[in-house]
């Protein structure tokens, strides 16, 4: 049973400025067409209305969680009931939330069993979302969650597995190591009732991770619960989502417009390569920011870059794909937690994470479109989704540097509906500021 369609025009969520809102309501009140309000107003009965368990209810309102965006409003009461899902909505929406509390409310745990699988495409992401998990589950003592990925000791998860009453219910990973600990057994998937992969077109389409996250399905029992999400899914992917699930609820944003982060200011400054590190540094100087995600395309640059901006006295930090497991972690945890203002990264934390004090993205290189790297719109799509998150403001500002950058720039404005001016030489820090 698929859901009605969202209504023509109708924002997919509704986070816009409140001057679009009124200079809407106003010309549809002429026409005699209703207007919905904020999401604040349609669901401010908010999350008790899902009628949660106790437990569960008391730590979303810890987390500081009044109302359901919309995504939110529309999958979790079909979730919770056990339906398959393939939900597409913006980033910063909410989107892990409604497949933590859907799983965590149908729970009923039992030692030594898995019920629940998350795979991701990165390990950031599984750390993150294993996170989100442990914060739901404060008052849910019996619960366990685990995080399994590649670069921690696959001794101690063995053992982990092995033991009945350290056994996670809920395990949280990427694919490769997923699939290893089942194939040899010491991961037993024969319980698994909710079946659950983020960021799912990154996961399938990538040949390898769609064997291995293939692999791991088959391992589980045919009747349960399988939830995917992303902020793209184009319409190639869909139908490989679909393989996996029975009359799933499809909730897709057909006019990628839609896509756009209304709370984020975007903007692009023409130069030469060797003119970026001065700019970059220019920026910084001039811009307020809470912290600021610098992303780089190889793991050269990205440690180029954060040696050049630790010379000059910036505080920045790195992370990539060529640090130890370890390394990748304890950068993640100190910029979270707001010890490093600045981050330099590769596309690995291009999407997903969830740091909610960024509000400034610089893309010094222009992402790329190839087999490796994927769709370059996309890719910009997600990256500059790490500032603006839930309906806050931000910035965005991208260097484009040849005819390859400007084409994927295009794309972009053309795909998404958007205008991304350049950059002026004074920006208004209160248009991607939010007020104390």
């Amino acid at each position: 049973m698929a859901p009605p369609p969202y209504p023509a025009g109708e924002e997919e969520l509704l986070d816009y400025e409140e001057a679009d809102e009124d200079a809407t309501a106003g010309e549809a009140a002429k026409e005699g067409v209703a207007v919905k309000k904020g999401y604040v107003g349609i669901h401010s009965s908010g999350f008790k209305d899902f009628l949660l368990k106790p437990e569960l209810l008391r730590a979303i309102q810890d987390c500081g969680f009044e109302h359901p965006s919309e995504v939110q409003h529309e999958c979790i009461p079909q979730a919770i009931l056990g339906m398959d899902v393939i939900c597409q909505a913006k980033s910063g929406m909410g989107k892990t939330a409604v497949f933590v509390i859907s799983t965590l409310q149908q729970l009923e745990p039992v030692d030594g069993e898995v019920s629940v699988v998350v795979l991701c495409h990165t390990r950031e992401l599984a750390y993150q979302i294993c996170h989100e998990y442990e914060r739901f589950t404060t008052y849910m003592k019996n619960v366990r969650v685990g995080n399994f990925f590649g670069g921690l000791p696959i001794k101690q998860q063995r053992e982990q597995l092995k033991d009945k009453d350290k056994c996670p219910h809920v395990i949280v990973g990427t694919p490769g190591r997923v699939k290893g600990l089942a194939d040899e057994k010491a991961l037993d998937m024969s319980h698994i009732r909710h079946f659950v992969v983020d960021e799912c077109d990154k996961c399938l389409e990538n040949i390898d991770m769609r064997g291995d996250v293939q692999a791991i399905f088959k391992k589980t029992p045919h009747d349960k619960q399988v939830m995917m999400f992303s902020a793209t899914l184009n319409a190639e992917i869909r139908p490989v989502c679909k393989k996996f699930m029975r009359d799933p609820m499809e909730i897709y944003v057909d006019d990628e417009a839609k896509l756009t982060l209304h709370g984020l200011v975007q903007h692009y400054v023409m130069l030469n390569e060797d003119q970026k590190n001065r700019k970059l540094n220019d920026l910084l100087d001039a811009l307020d920011f809470n912290q600021v995600v610098i992303f780089v395309k190889s793991v050269a640059r990205a440690r180029e870059l954060n040696r050049l901006l630790n010379e000059c006295n910036f505080p920045s930090t790195t992370i990539h794909s060529a640090m130890r497991q370890e390394e990748r972690l304890q950068v993640y945890k100190e910029f979270k937690e707001g010890a490093k203002r600045i981050l330099v990264a590769t596309d690995l934390v291009g999407r997903g994470i969830d740091i909610e004090r960024v509000n400034i993205v610089i893309n010094y290189d222009m992402p790329e479109t190839d087999d490796k790297h994927g769709n370059g719109a996309d890719t910009y799509l997600h990256r500059v989704g790490r500032a603006g998150r839930f309906g806050t403001k931000g910035l965005a500002i991208t260097f484009v540097a040849s005819p390859a950058d400007s084409e994927v720039l295009n794309q972009v404005q053309e795909r998404f509906d958007v205008d991304i001016k350049p950059l002026p030489e004074v920006i208004d820090a209160s248009t991607y500021m939010n007020s104390a």
